[in-house]
């Protein structure tokens, strides 16, 4: 991958459960999910957030994607800058770390995900996210976040939130295709993280990131 202000390559949604594919050379190759959020399409709709919490039966009070607004300039000269917020999915997830029952774990196809079964719901993983992006689910008392819709990942489906965005802000694949719609669109602009400087390398990307306003 790239460094972090034109981070790495793109890649399309995967069609298969397996993480590995044949690409266009005939060479096996790892899928490598991410999200794109291009700011300068997102609306500040919350479509995504109605379509997440329908989708994955999210209890009431808390969410696992979520839409921030921040303003820029002073008066008279002030925008809204609207911007999504999700699970991460790092690359180097800090959730995982601190787990003491493994119940948060990484899959090889870069999606960081948490076992229900497992988890003993102690917050540690809550507490550790830089990103504000876990919380307690009252009515499973186990971690919850987004988990990029893996059940539709895996039928070779978008996340709800890409689906459902009227602005086609959110682009969901795999960015170890250059071919895919993410690797073009990553490829084209700059793109940004948050607190890149936490080394945590996260897999949502966003264009027109103001990394001043948003922490």
């Amino acid at each position: 991958m790239k460094e972090a202000t034109v981070l790495g390559l793109g890649a399309s949604l995967a069609v298969a459960i397996s993480p590995t594919y044949v690409n266009a050379e005939g060479t096996k190759q790892t899928k490598h999910y991410a999200m794109l959020v291009d700011l300068t399409r997102c609306l500040g709709c919350q479509a995504c957030t109605a379509s997440c919490k329908a989708e994955n039966n999210v209890p009431f009070g808390v969410f696992r994607t979520w839409v921030e607004r921040h303003e820029k300039g002073t008066f008279p000269d002030v925008s809204l800058q609207f911007v999504p917020r999700l699970c991460n999915h790092c690359d180097n997830p800090p959730c995982v770390q601190v787990c003491p029952v493994q119940a948060t774990y990484k899959r090889e196809d870069g999606l960081v995900l948490v076992k229900d079964d497992r988890c003993i719901g102690c917050g540690a993983c809550i507490k550790a996210c830089p990103y504000g992006a876990r919380y307690f689910n009252p009515i499973k008392r186990v971690a919850d976040k987004c988990t990029f819709c893996q059940p539709r990942v895996d039928q070779g489906l978008e996340p709800a939130c890409v689906t459902t965005c009227v602005g086609r802000a959110r682009v969901f694949g795999d960015i170890n295709d250059p071919s895919s719609e993410i690797s073009k669109r990553i490829g084209r602009k700059p793109v940004q993280v948050l607190k890149p400087a936490l080394g945590t390398e996260p897999m949502v990307f966003y264009i027109g990131l103001d990394v001043v306003q948003v922490r």
